[in-house]
Order: C-alpha cells, then sequence, then structure tokens
C-alpha cells in the first residue's frame, strides 16, 4: 500500500471515529451530562398563558434564584405540592425568589391550565412547554416524573432536584433559599 493510500485510510478512520463520537454525545447526552445538583441548568423555551403567548427562556431569569417546577394539571402529586409552593412564593418573592411552574399539559390545553391556577390561586409565574410532557424541557431536564422541581442558583447552577411532591415550606426547604438569597449575584 503506497503512503498516499494509507494517509487516505487513516484520514478516513479518524473522520469516521469523529462522526461515531458526535452521534453517541448526540443520542447519549442524558447519560454523557446528567442533569442534578452541581450542573448547569438547561436553557428552555416556554410558552406564557394567555391572550397574547410569549416565549420566556432561561435567559429571562439570569441572575435570579429560580424554582422550576414541571408539573400537570392531571397529576395528583402536583395538587397535594401546589399550596406550599404558593406559600414560599409569597414569602420569598419580594426577596428575589422567583417561582416558575412549567405545565407539561397536552398543547391546547390553556384552559385547563388557568383553570388549575384560579382554583388553587397561585399567584406565581405559570408557563406552558409547548409539546406537553414529549417536550424539550422535559427531555433536557432529564425528568423522571412530576411533579418534579429544580432550584437555581443566581449563578445559574442546580442546587436542588426533587421528585415527587414536597413540603417546601419545611425548615429544610425554607434554609437552602435564604441560603441562595442570600449570594450575591456573579
Amino acid at each position: 500500500m503506497t503512503a498516499r493510500k494509507q494517509f487516505t485510510v487513516v484520514v478516513l478512520l479518524v473522520g469516521l471515529v469523529l462522526v461515531v463520537l458526535a452521534a453517541g454525545k448526540t443520542l447519549l447526552r442524558n447519560e454523557l451530562a446528567p442533569v442534578g445538583i452541581g450542573a448547569e441548568a438547561p436553557d428552555f423555551a416556554a410558552k406564557t398563558l394567555g391572550d397574547s403567548p410569549s416565549e420566556n427562556t432561561l435567559d429571562d431569569y439570569r441572575g435570579q434564584v429560580l424554582m422550576i417546577n414541571l408539573w400537570a394539571t392531571w397529576c395528583a402529586p402536583c395538587r397535594i405540592e401546589m399550596p406550599s409552593i404558593e406559600q414560599l412564593h409569597k414569602d420569598f418573592s419580594a426577596k428575589g425568589l422567583k417561582v416558575i411552574a412549567i405545565s407539561v399539559d397536552d398543547p391546547g390545553a390553556d384552559s385547563t391550565v388557568l383553570s388549575f391556577a384560579k382554583h388553587f390561586r397561585l399567584t406565581f409565574e405559570i408557563l406552558r412547554d409547548p409539546k406537553g410532557q414529549l417536550g424539550e424541557i422535559s427531555r433536557d431536564y432529564q425528568t423522571t416524573g412530576y411533579p418534579e422541581t429544580v432550584i437555581v442558583g443566581r449563578d445559574g447552577i442546580i442546587r436542588k432536584k426533587l421528585l415527587g411532591a414536597h413540603d417546601w415550606n419545611s425548615a429544610e426547604n425554607r434554609a437552602l433559599i435564604e441560603r441562595l438569597l442570600a449570594e450575591k449575584a456573579e
């Protein structure tokens, strides 16, 4: 085999390896980069509710302590958890906590989501994943069930990630929020 043929074979093999690595990174993204405590919060694009919906992304909340709650109106544990999230919002929003609840209800369920919010007297921001539970937000946050909540520090790093309904007024959860709010923005 001539040097030129050897060089061509090597270039083709290196190219093939790069293609396999790129495909593996794309297909195995969740396994290679788990979204958990210490990871950077993934970006998202969620819609506001109402007559003229707009799109909100993670960048809209940069520099704030952020509670992201992924939920659905059909989720019984979500119903249990909502009152404690509302109380946490009332107690800490003036101090800088930004609570957003991203509904993963099916597309077109805006009226159902709004009725849910009205029933529970929710005053924090409610957004919707435009593709529902099969959308990118659940995938990118590696959601394994609902509700799932992520607490993000001002630095954009996930500080807590919990699956299931939780008492957000517990001493432990309130202490975490207070500690994060005391941190200075970078």
